[in-house]
C-alpha cells in the first residue's frame, strides 16, 4: 500500500540516439512539457537567468480546473540533471528531476516525480477523503506516469530529429 508518507515516485526513462548536450537544450526549456501533454499548459522564469535557485511560474490545467504553481531550481547540472520543487523547496508539494545519463547510443533521459512532503492537490483531496489515499495515489501516479512518457518520447524525437 502507498501512502503520501511514502513520497510516491514515479521514474520512466528513453535512451536517445543524441549527445548529451542536444537532449540538455531541450529539457531545460521549461515549456517543453506543454508540447506533448495537456496539463502543464506553460512555464514563465521569474528570475532572470535559469539555474540552481531561479524560480518560474508554472501554469496547469486539469478539465476545468486551473493552478498556479512557483517553482524552485534546485538541480541544474548543465548535461546532468535539471530539477525543481513546487512551491517551497524545503517541504515541496512535489519535485521533478530530468536526469541524464551518456549511453554508447547516446543518452539515457530519465523523468522522475517525488510527490510530498508538502501540500498539493492530492494531499487536500486525501484530506478529506483519507479512506480513499491508496486510490488517490495510484490514480495521480498513472497521469503523471502517462504525462512523463509522452514527455520524453517528444524529447526523443525532437533531438533525433
Amino acid at each position: 500500500m502507498t501512502r503520501m508518507a511514502d513520497k510516491p515516485t514515479v521514474e520512466v526513462s528513453v535512451d536517445i540516439e543524441a549527445p548529451p548536450a542536444v537532449v540538455w537544450d531541450l529539457i531545460t526549456d521549461i515549456n517543453i512539457s506543454s508540447r506533448f501533454q495537456d496539463e502543464f499548459v506553460e512555464g514563465e522564469w521569474m528570475d532572470p537567468e535559469p539555474g540552481p535557485g531561479a524560480r518560474f511560474l508554472g501554469r496547469n490545467r486539469m478539465g476545468d480546473r486551473t493552478w498556479e504553481t512557483t517553482n524552485h531550481v534546485i538541480a541544474y547540472e548543465p548535461g546532468q540533471r535539471f530539477g525543481w520543487a513546487v512551491d517551497d523547496p524545503d517541504v515541496p508539494g512535489a519535485t521533478w528531476t530530468f536526469i541524464l545519463d551518456p549511453i554508447d547510443e547516446g543518452t539515457r533521459l530519465t523523468y522522475h516525480r517525488v510527490v510530498g512532503p508538502g501540500p498539493s492537490g492530492l494531499t487536500a483531496a486525501i484530506a478529506k477523503y483519507p479512506e480513499r489515499e491508496e486510490e488517490f495515489i495510484e490514480r495521480r501516479s498513472a497521469v503523471h506516469r502517462e504525462h512523463m512518457t509522452a514527455v520524453i518520447e517528444g524529447v526523443k524525437g525532437l533531438a533525433e530529429s
